[in-house]
């Protein structure tokens, strides 16, 4: 096999040790001269390792993305070291041949013959923005499980707030709940001056809280659960005023891809935090949409197609592109919406909605890589269809009209006899076979 990189080092790495082997390939008999040490995954470990990298000669070393146990490793060596990271399913170790120095070796093998997949590093910057959006990820899923548990402790009570309002988190509902939660009596008058003007059905209101039975122990939870969801908020918040500042300077180069419905300028900045803005790290958009889990797998044998289920990956990039497709179909005369409606007829709601979501990604893929506005080939087509073409029908003057103008004699050409039950001017289809017959000839 072509040896594509001489020298390289393979790590295998630990959460307290590293082991690490150099591979010197001679040029001329190809043979690979081996070096193995074993550091710890201490800062002054870290630098020697460095060190000894450097003294070798060698700048290309690939490693295991194993936890958050490379982060550091990266750390220090991504200045003067060219660091590859792959998926430890790419270099598996033969069954029954495995200890942490043959794990290292064989990485360094498979890296010297370019035989392993890597995995996509964003620069220093939009790493730094992809933690903080991420924290804002967990932190959006904690409060939806909080209220879960609010709503659940409502149920266990006979409140059934939530079956009335449409969002039980609302200004209303939650007025009605705090003056519920703090007297033990409830009133109807002071329940009505929490209500907005603009809701409906009042009374449906109070009796969704008549004869409520909150038990001391749902009290408490619910005055918990709302005080952390309160603070998880706040958090939020601050989530999202950071990430605006630490995205700010790049604003120049994808802030065009608001455009597209469905995507705002949060939802742009937290894409942007996941792909990063070069977009030449990626292949293709294929490639793209392969690795944000929204392309069709292969698994196929014997001409037999077993399944072409996504697979899982794009756990955070996935479901906010599907939410950002959930807007875009909203409007359903536009192109998105024209497109859902389309798919769904044939494939379902699931598979329509992944199948617009990948339309976006590659749409955004396409609108960084080229700084182009969003104006797909069949975008014109979809807000001014062309009207239907009226089908013509043939009668005897285009008939003959178009002998003639064929270049044949119709001077001699002769109408039989038809019945009244046939229309005037059209030419019956009983009367076709007797046309053919009559002999035509070419005028000269």
């Amino acid at each position: 096999m072509k040896i594509v990189r001489p020298i390289c080092c393979g790590m295998d790495v630990h959460k307290n040790i590293i082991v690490a082997t150099i591979g010197i390939t001679n040029k001329k008999t190809r043979i690979t001269e081996y070096i193995q040490e074993t550091f710890s995954t201490l800062n002054h470990d870290l630098l020697n390792l460095k060190q000894w990298l450097i003294n070798h000669k060698c700048f290309d070393a690939c490693m295991e993305s194993t936890g958050k146990y490379w982060i550091p490793i990266f750390n220090i060596l991504e200045d003067e070291i060219n660091i590859y990271l792959t998926h430890p399913k790419y270099v598996k170790a033969i069954k029954g041949k495995k200890t942490d120095k043959k794990d290292s070796k064989w990485i360094c093998d498979l890296f010297k013959h370019d035989l392993i997949k890597f995995s996509f590093i964003p620069p220093k910057e939009i790493r730094a923005l992809r933690e903080i959006s991420r924290y804002r990820y967990k932190l959006v899923g904690m409060r939806s499980s909080e209220r879960n548990r609010y709503q659940n402790c409502m149920t266990v009570s006979n409140i059934g707030i939530g079956s009335v309002f449409s969002d039980p988190f609302g200004k209303s509902a939650q007025a009605i709940m705090k003056e519920v939660l703090e007297s033990d009596i409830i009133e109807d008058e002071k329940i009505l001056k929490c209500i907005h003007g603009s809701c409906k059905n009042k009374d449906k209101i109070l009796d969704s809280i008549k004869h409520c039975n909150i038990e001391t122990d749902q009290r408490f939870k619910m005055n918990e659960s709302m005080t952390h969801m309160e603070e998880l908020q706040v958090h939020i918040n601050n989530c999202e005023i950071e990430i605006m500042k630490r995205a700010a300077p790049m604003f120049d180069q994808f802030m065009h891809i608001t455009q597209l419905p469905g995507i705002s300028t949060l939802s742009a900045i937290l894409i942007i935090s996941e792909i990063g803005v070069d977009m030449k790290q990626f292949e293709s958009d294929k490639q793209l949409t392969c690795w944000a889990g929204l392309a069709p797998a292969n698994n196929e044998s014997a001409n037999k197609k077993k399944s072409v289920r996504i697979s899982k990956a794009g756990q955070y990039l996935k479901p906010l592109l599907v939410q950002c497709a959930l807007g875009a179909i909203k409007d359903k005369e536009d192109y998105f919406g024209i497109k859902y409606s389309r798919i769904k007829k044939r494939r379902g709601h699931k598979k329509a909605i992944i199948a617009i979501a990948r339309m976006m990604l590659v749409s955004i893929y396409h609108m960084i890589l080229t700084g182009e506005t969003f104006n797909p080939s069949d975008y014109e087509s979809f807000r001014n269809p062309k009207p239907p073409i009226k089908q013509q029908v043939l009668t005897e003057e285009s008939a003959i009209e178009f002998l003639k103008k064929s270049g044949f004699d119709v001077s001699k050409l002769t109408k039989p006899s038809i019945s009244r039950k046939s229309p005037k001017n059209l030419l019956p289809t009983q009367m076709m076979p007797t046309i053919r017959a009559i002999k035509i000839t070419p005028c000269h």
